[in-house]
């Protein structure tokens, strides 16, 4: 089963311009959708559930409904907001697991995501925030960027030096997160605040995309994007699942027209065409802004 999404915001004072394509889907070999996601003004978000069919699947959307008690739709909101929010979205989750004759049943699950805030100065900033290994990235029309970095024994490893990248994909502990919503009483978020200007695109995703679809293959898809989010996220997803689709797979685009958005609505983003030729940059995750 697959659900599709698409729509279009216009924040308070025609500060923002924000569109969004978003897909789901339970993937080629799984019976359950465990994944979930949020799109709506101004957060924009993917949660990968575990725990196992309705434990991970409750998890996820444990999560949805958290976030829209705590924030107000088509309106801008704080970093401090945010962080409630997914504090709380902890405290929900914790909340499933059960205790059973084999001990307790813990329900868990990845969160990701970009939500538009007011830091306090007059400026508004996509704030970029992760918990687990679903993933944020940046596409500033030439170049891919990872933004989040993953909580994973992988990621330890090639952090420290001890396998290769190519070594990533077929370690037997690749699927291993090391750090996920309802796992402890308190949860730390990696976050990052990047300023809002002028058009930018971002792609959250559940690592069921890109566990099949390389960073090459997702930027030259959002190249080819026709300078608009609409149907991205679902050639995406498309392209997971003709690869094996082996998980639930969820890809959230988000491209926003911040400050001066008195150009012209169907204006292609600039260079996306040609920006994709031989090779990319190949960019590591950004660290130093972490908050």
């Amino acid at each position: 089963m697959s659900t599709d999404e698409e729509g279009r915001s216009s924040l308070p004072h025609g500060s923002a311009v924000v569109a969004y394509s978003a897909r789901t889907d339970v993937g080629r070999v799984r019976s359950v959708n465990e994944d979930a996601y949020l799109a709506a003004a101004p957060v924009y978000l993917v949660a990968d559930g575990m725990g196992g069919h309705a434990r991970g699947d409750a998890a996820s959307h444990a999560v949805l409904e958290t976030f829209r008690r705590h924030l107000e739709p088509e309106r801008s909101t704080t970093p401090e907001q945010v962080l409630d929010a997914i504090h709380s979205s902890n405290d929900a989750v914790r909340a499933l697991s059960e205790e059973g004759e084999e001990g307790t049943a813990v329900a868990g699950t990845t969160l990701a995501g970009v939500a538009l805030v007011d830091a306090g100065d007059g400026e508004l900033r996509w704030m970029v925030f992760n918990v687990g290994d679903s993933r944020v990235y940046a596409w500033d029309g030439r170049r891919l960027e990872q933004v989040s970095v993953d909580h994973s024994a992988v990621q330890e490893l090639l952090d420290a030096g001890v396998i290769e990248p190519e070594e990533a994909e077929r370690h037997p502990d690749r699927n291993v997160i090391t750090r996920a919503l309802g796992a402890d009483a308190f949860v730390e978020p990696d976050v990052w605040l990047v300023p809002a200007t002028g058009r930018q695109v971002f792609l959250v995703c559940s690592d069921g995309l890109t566990k099949e679809v390389d960073d090459d293959t997702i930027a030259r898809v959002l190249a080819g994007g026709g300078g608009h989010a609409a149907g991205i996220a679902g050639e995406l997803v498309d392209l997971a699942l003709e690869r094996g689709g082996r998980d639930n797979v969820t890809a959230v685009v988000v491209e926003s027209e911040c400050g001066d958005v008195s150009r012209a609505d169907d204006e292609t983003t600039k260079d996306r065409e040609d920006a994709v030729g031989g090779d990319l940059d190949e960019t590591a995750p950004r660290r130093g802004s972490n908050a």
